[in-house]
């Protein structure tokens, strides 16, 4: 492997964030040290009803700071959503944001704070550095281990009018904080486990081999890949043990640290496009996706490819190419259905009349620069036909 990127200049960044047991009952003491009086936090109902939104309010009591909650983000978290809570942020004075839930508010909050520090519209933001002013104090504490929104300088807003999500990325929009607490994972069903947590496995397998990897982000990647391939099918079957579950958000903690300094790939560029067009869940067209992304990418990363199949316990090296590419991708798609990911995409209600449409959006998509190999729209039409 060509060692002479260590030497090449590169920028990194990484929120402060604590990880442990407990760690959610911090938010209020860092909103007081950020200087907030009232914060608004930003959830949605299916946090709330599992209780870890009141923990959080709990928190933000104990250190005497007011506070108004939002609770209005869906999946894939729309424009106009973000809209409304920077309204709502306005109206109640607020000096901090405390997203808690998984990407879908962390993703909004990110919105309302840019709007609300900057202006405009939030569609107005989208692309590389585009974000001028730093946000209000941004606090996230994460309730699935798979997005790692909590960690990146993403996020991904869906133009509603138009269909298709958009990705900001900028430092700026990286949080103050993240209070990383397994415990809050405890309360996700095995369908919405498994969903996540191959969210951060294509993180992490995009992340390494992206055209803009380094050392720093291979070294998270991997290990990620590792435990993952080995805990997701455990954690399954027993959601309730607190080290499997404390795994599972480590991964997606060094997934995140990855793809959020090394970008990604074809995978999230085509998984976006689905969710704006069709609002599909996006963690099961990331599954979905990978092993025929992986199918078109492999000669253009085959060294990076055979180390991932190596940190999932596979025995590639030394394998002729076909072999090497034929044994990955049936080891990715056995750790998909092990969890019980098995629909196609076909079956998630993708019809070919739509593939023209879902590949130009994809090739507008800005993790696509980041592919080990640049693909034309054509073949993106011919990866998407191949997973319906």
């Amino acid at each position: 492997m060509n060692r002479q990127i260590e030497l090449e200049l590169r920028k990194f960044v990484a929120p402060e964030f604590i990880f442990g047991s407990g760690a959610r009952s911090l938010t209020g003491q860092y909103a007081k040290n950020f200087g907030a009086r009232k914060a608004l936090v930003v959830t949605d109902p299916g946090v709330t009803a599992a209780g870890w939104t009141a923990d959080v309010i709990k928190s933000l009591e104990r250190e005497n700071l007011d506070y108004a909650v939002f609770e209005g983000v869906t999946p894939n978290p729309k424009d106009y959503e973000v809209m409304a809570g920077a309204e709502r942020y306005r109206s109640e004075r607020c000096h901090a944001i405390v997203a808690v839930g998984g990407g879908s508010p962390m993703d909004c909050a990110k919105g309302i704070g840019i709007v609300c520090a900057n202006q405009g519209n939030i569609l107005d933001y989208e692309g590389v550095d585009q974000v001028e002013r730093p946000l209000d104090p941004l606090i996230c504490v994460p309730t699935t281990a798979g997005t790692s929104a909590d960690v990146s300088q993403f996020a991904i807003i869906t133009d509603k009018k138009k269909k298709v999500k958009i990705a900001i990325v900028s430092k700026t929009i990286v949080p103050d904080v993240a209070l990383i607490d397994p415990e809050t994972t405890t309360t996700m069903d095995g369908q919405l486990t498994a969903h996540t947590g191959l969210d951060a496995f294509v993180h992490a397998a995009e992340a390494f081999v992206s055209n803009a990897h380094s050392p720093v982000t291979d070294i998270h990647a991997l290990e990620a890949v590792r435990i993952i391939s080995k805990v997701l099918p455990e954690v399954i079957g027993y959601p309730g043990d607190m080290q499997l579950r404390g795994e599972m958000m480590l991964a997606s903690l060094f997934a995140g640290l990855a793809f959020s300094n090394a970008s990604l790939g074809a995978v999230h560029a085509m998984a976006h496009s689905l969710g704006g067009l069709l609002d599909l869940p996006h963690g099961v067209c990331n599954a979905i996706l990978l092993e025929h992304v992986v199918e078109f990418n492999f000669h253009a990363a085959s060294d990076r490819y055979r180390i991932i199949g190596d940190a999932m316990g596979l025995s590639v090296a030394g394998k002729k190419p076909e072999e090497a590419r034929a044994e990955l991708c049936g080891a990715i798609a056995a750790l998909r259905r092990s969890v019980g990911v098995k629909e196609t995409l076909g079956g998630l209600g993708v019809t070919k009349e739509v593939i023209g449409q879902l590949a130009r959006n994809a090739m507008n998509d800005a993790c696509l620069v980041t592919n080990p190999k640049a693909p034309a729209a054509g073949d993106v039409e011919r990866i998407y036909e191949h997973a319906i």
